[in-house]
């Protein structure tokens, strides 16, 4: 019997991340975007030197922020996905903030809020309608 009950010990826990709004149990709908640093700024407010923040940006071109990644949960009082800045105190706990629009550009695998520079504007005028009424934009073409 108390092999069992350390076998059972052993087994990973649940994440302890809660809905800041309503106290409840948030679920992971997605995988962590982890971040980085690319300014010497974004280190000198996690508490390094100006002095070491400046040598690693001059070793690095980015610095991967340990503890801290973007996350969307699933909220039960809600009733809806939302995103969440997720960050990991040495102690365990999880503390969540709402991301601000330039942290998507810092984190790896997050969609651009302006969309891909990459796309013209007729494509992303046209990939917006909800039906085909796209004749109209060609009628010089015949």
């Amino acid at each position: 019997m108390e092999h069992r009950k350390k076998r059972n010990r052993k087994r990973s826990k649940r994440r302890s991340i809660f809905c800041p709004i309503h106290g409840c149990y948030l679920d992971s709908v997605s995988q962590k975007h982890p971040l980085y640093a690319n300014k010497a700024e974004h280190l000198r407010v996690r508490g390094v030197s100006r002095k070491r923040a400046l040598m690693l940006m001059a070793n690095h071109a980015t610095v991967a922020l340990t503890g801290e990644w973007l996350e969307s949960f699933w909220c039960e009082e809600c009733q809806q996905n939302e995103w969440y800045w997720v960050v990991r105190s040495p102690e365990g706990r999880y503390t969540l903030k709402t991301v601000p629009a330039d942290l998507w550009e810092r984190s790896q695998g997050g969609i651009l809020t302006e969309g891909n520079p990459t796309v013209s504007q007729f494509t992303r005028r046209h990939s917006r309608q909800p039906s085909y009424r796209g004749m109209k934009d060609f009628s010089a073409i015949r």
